[in-house]
């Protein structure tokens, strides 16, 4: 029954993704890359949710959990920080220049050089860390979920962490290289409306395993038994202590929000301002649920399975859920979880297909091609990428927390990313060579105080998110410095038109305000400052 309903479920998203985007124009750059800037806001907030919410979230966030507790939820209530700035500051600057990418706007306001620069680091990230880590998770999640090894007879969990990641990495790669951005938003909007039924049943389930039938009792259950592990501030030896919310996890997600290409590509194809906003604020509000079906579950696994240990977190959710799941609901979960595997793999790959079809080969490689050879190279180089990304999936097994892993990797290149895209807007002098020389600086200082001795023992005296948040300010400190040394002249153009209506949502501001005030309120009622 599981098989049977995870088959269907997954061939119906296939189906009614193909129906509505049968007649879509996959032959030019911008209805290829970027949807023809047809996108409504709830394409924008699905596509967005759904590439956020994959198993590297799921499985990874959860499994944070069964170590720290609730206070790793600052991944997802956080987030809505860095969203509220993305819709009143960087997407209306971003839609006025009618970018494709994040390193085209850089172009705009720094030098081709700068571009590609920014390029070849986003690829490099998206093949070596994004996109492994993305199939690992997933392999690892759906086989707890389906018990893929009992199903399928192959009790070597290696052998069947290959498989299942090849068989992911195919079905996410025909997604992304031959749809485009659109075919993905609409899987991606399918896929979240089961996302989140699924993951609140997920959250329902568990409590009610735990209180043997009933709900309440299973939040009294979890309240009496592990009261601390239900605090929103975590303390200094949790991976996410609270005073690194002020630093480093604060640039983290604002980076991940306002400038990584992955994520934002979907909100650069809205058919308006206004659209755009809506969405960007849309997803603010789902990501307030997060904590229901990313954290609490793998809170309720510490109390269903202690004796698990934490190397073996990252396994928690996908036993979480084939303990607690009807074999139907289950089967219909783990398409979900498939979806949002689809989701995120193929935003990256297809925004990976971007960055290099417009960024090199088309700026670089081959000047002159035309629509239908830009789009061409972009798939071949997924294809090859997808290769690659399936071979070094399963490599990641000897990790002792992934989500940890993805979170301390990404601050390598977001910092130096981000310092230059926000010094950029904010300050018109700041030259081309100082955007080149913060980004090299940062990269090299980061990757030698995480891989370098002595470097790495500092590094962990004050905290690796605090040493993000000290970087950041030595880049601005240095782009600052340049622009009044030796200051630039001719900065962007103030009077580029727009693709798109620039009206903004009348209630943005409103709304904004409003989903501040919610994340204060969340973090105020599971707050315990005792621990700090």
């Amino acid at each position: 029954m599981t098989i049977i309903s995870f088959i269907f479920f997954t061939t119906l998203v296939a189906a009614l993704t193909l129906f509505f985007t049968r007649k879509d124009d996959h032959k030019t750059i911008t209805g290829y890359f970027l949807a023809g800037r047809t996108l409504s806001w709830p394409l924008i907030a699905g596509s967005l949710l759904l590439t956020n919410l994959s198993t590297e979230q799921m499985v990874g966030l959860n499994g944070a959990a069964f170590i720290d507790g609730m206070s790793v939820m600052a991944w997802e209530v956080i987030a809505v920080i860095a969203l509220v700035v993305m819709a009143l500051f960087f997407l209306p600057r971003f839609l006025k220049y009618g970018v494709t990418t994040v390193p085209e706007y850089l172009e705009i306001r720094y030098d081709h050089q700068t571009q590609v620069i920014t390029n070849i680091i986003f690829l490099s990230a998206y093949a070596f860390i994004l996109l492994p880590i993305i199939l690992y998770t997933g392999a690892t999640g759906l086989m707890g979920i389906l018990d893929l090894p009992g199903i399928i007879g192959i009790e070597s969990r290696a052998i069947l962490l290959w498989l299942v990641v090849w068989t992911v990495g195919i079905i996410g790669s025909l997604y992304a290289l031959f749809g485009g951005l659109r075919t993905v938003a609409v899987s991606d909007t399918i896929n979240g409306i089961g996302l989140l039924v699924g993951g609140l049943m997920i959250a329902w389930f568990s409590l009610s395993t735990l209180g043997n039938g009933s709900l309440s009792n299973g939040i009294e259950v979890l309240v009496n038994t592990s009261p601390e592990r239900l605090n929103s501030i975590g303390s200094r030896d949790s991976s996410v202590p609270f005073s690194t919310l002020f630093s480093g996890v604060l640039l983290l997600h604002f980076f991940y929000w306002t400038s990584n290409q992955q994520i934002i590509q979907r909100t650069f194809g809205a058919k308006s301002l206004a659209e755009g906003q809506k969405g960007v604020v849309a997803t603010g509000l789902l990501k307030l649920l997060g904590p229901i079906f990313l954290v609490l579950p793998g809170i309720v696994a510490y109390s269903m399975f202690p004796d698990l240990g934490n190397e073996n977190a990252d396994q928690a959710y996908g036993m979480l859920v084939n303990r607690v799941l009807p074999a139907g609901l289950a089967g219909f979960f783990a398409a979900v979880m498939m979806g949002a595997i689809l989701s995120s793999y193929n935003s990256a790959l297809n925004s990976t297909c971007t960055l290099f079809s417009l960024g090199l080969y088309k700026k670089i490689i081959n000047k002159e091609a035309s629509n239908e050879q830009v789009v061409k190279s972009g798939k071949i180089f997924g294809w090859v990428l997808a290769i690659f990304s399936m071979s070094t999936a399963p490599l990641l097994m000897r990790h002792e927390s992934i989500f940890a892993y993805l979170q301390k990797m990404n601050g390598l290149y977001f910092i130096p990313i981000f310092s230059i895209v926000i010094c950029g807007m904010l300050f018109k002098k700041v030259p081309p060579i100082a955007a080149k020389i913060a980004l090299l600086t940062g990269i090299t200082i980061i990757g030698l105080g995480y891989f370098v001795k002595p470097f790495t023992g500092l590094v962990n005296a004050i905290h690796e998110f605090h040493f993000l948040g000290l970087v950041f300010l030595l880049l601005v400190m240095i782009l600052l410095g340049f622009s009044k040394l030796i200051p630039m002249v001719d900065s962007q153009n103030d009077s580029a038109e727009s693709a798109v209506d620039m009206t903004p949502w009348p209630m943005v501001k409103r709304a904004c305000v409003i989903l501040l005030i919610t994340v204060l309120i969340i973090y105020g009622i599971f707050a315990d400052f005792s621990v700090l």
